[in-house]
């Protein structure tokens, strides 16, 4: 174990899927046809991956996994990052690698060799912006806790976790391994609920950490919130859990977004935008943006609108990372 240090070297270090995102437009009877979950995100294996593939119109390929875009947009802001997750040793597991150092977040964890491939996501948009994701983890879900560069998760300020990742074992162990160093380091750690079919299957898990009190910084949606504390009412679900975590953070679409910390409560409506292009990284830029303010000491709702500001540009175009320059932004719109 690492010796706890005072003056973190880093804003935000993550541990997520490392994945590569392939986003095509496409209309509905296409999701119809493929059997797809519409909205939601679905796990995939390798083959039916490829099927997928074969199917989808012309398509884009971007870097993404959950954590890894929230870390994209927190360095466009100018915070230090680093970032843990494996990719296999083939052409997509570089591409990763030279997207996340291009972007200026410290990326070192050694690649694997051998099957399975780099991760990927299959990510169908229709018209209406709404994305339907379909996953194929690839060799991310096999990072081990022995991967983990234990003084890298001392070095930084908050550990944010990925929800997604916490569904196969091996990552599961090296996140619960990763908390226990954060922790000892005087760490702060963030976590994201990331899906809804998620916390169906990890909710006890996640509910004992709260418990716990292992999490400091809880991000969920609207639905996630449900899902998590059996409440359909929205202010139901807030005050089942706003108690048990010092910082909590429940993003409602359109409707704008709430956090409550240490009994205090702000609210923020959402940006308005001409049209919702592709919702992919939503919920993630909404993160940056938040932590973005958190981790300066700012005030609740400015932590909030930042948040506002980050979701309602990543939403504007494709992609789950931010396409303009996003500190210029919010100097414009604070």
């Amino acid at each position: 174990m690492p010796e706890p240090v005072n003056e973190p070297r880093y804003d935000v270090i993550a541990i997520g899927n490392a994945v590569v995102d392939v986003i095509a437009a496409c209309e509905e009877e296409l999701i119809e046809e493929l059997g797809l979950n519409r909205g939601g995100m679905t796990l995939v294996d390798e083959t039916r991956a490829d099927e997928l593939y074969e199917a989808m119109p012309p398509a884009r390929e971007v870097s993404g996994g959950s954590a890894a875009n929230t870390l994209a947009g927190l360095s466009t802001l100018g915070m230090q990052c680093a970032f843990i997750g494996q990719v296999a040793d083939d052409q997509l597991g570089k591409v990763f690698r030279h997207d996340m150092r291009a972007t200026g977040i410290d990326f070192d964890t050694a690649a694997r060799s051998g099957e399975p491939a780099t991760g990927r996501v299959l990510i169908f948009v229709t018209p209406d912006g709404e994305r339907t994701m379909n996953t194929f983890l690839g060799a991310g879900q096999y990072l081990p806790a022995s991967a983990l560069d234990e003084e890298l998760i001392a070095s930084g300020a908050i550990l944010y976790l990925e929800g997604y990742l916490w569904d196969p074992e091996e990552p599961r162990r090296a996140m619960r391994r990763a908390i226990e160093v954060a922790r000892a380091a005087g760490r702060k750690i963030a976590f994201t609920a990331s899906e809804s079919f998620v916390i169906d299957r990890h909710g006890d898990d996640f509910r004992e950490m709260i418990e716990a009190g292992l999490i400091d910084i809880l991000f969920v949606n609207e639905s996630e919130l449900a899902t998590l504390t059996g409440e359909d009412d929205f202010e139901a679900g807030v005050a089942a859990v706003a108690g048990k975590v010092p910082v909590l953070v429940a993003t409602r679409s359109e409707k704008g977004a709430i956090a409550v910390a240490h009994g205090e409560r702000a609210e923020v409506a959402a940006v308005p935008i001409e049209k919702v292009v592709d919702s992919t990284g939503a919920g993630d830029q909404f993160a940056a943006g938040f932590l973005s303010g958190y981790a300066k000491g700012e005030p609740l709702t400015r932590c909030l609108k930042r948040g506002a500001i980050t979701a309602a540009e990543v939403i504007s175009h494709y992609g789950p990372r931010p396409e303009a320059d996003m500190k210029a932004m919010m100097e414009e719109r604070l």
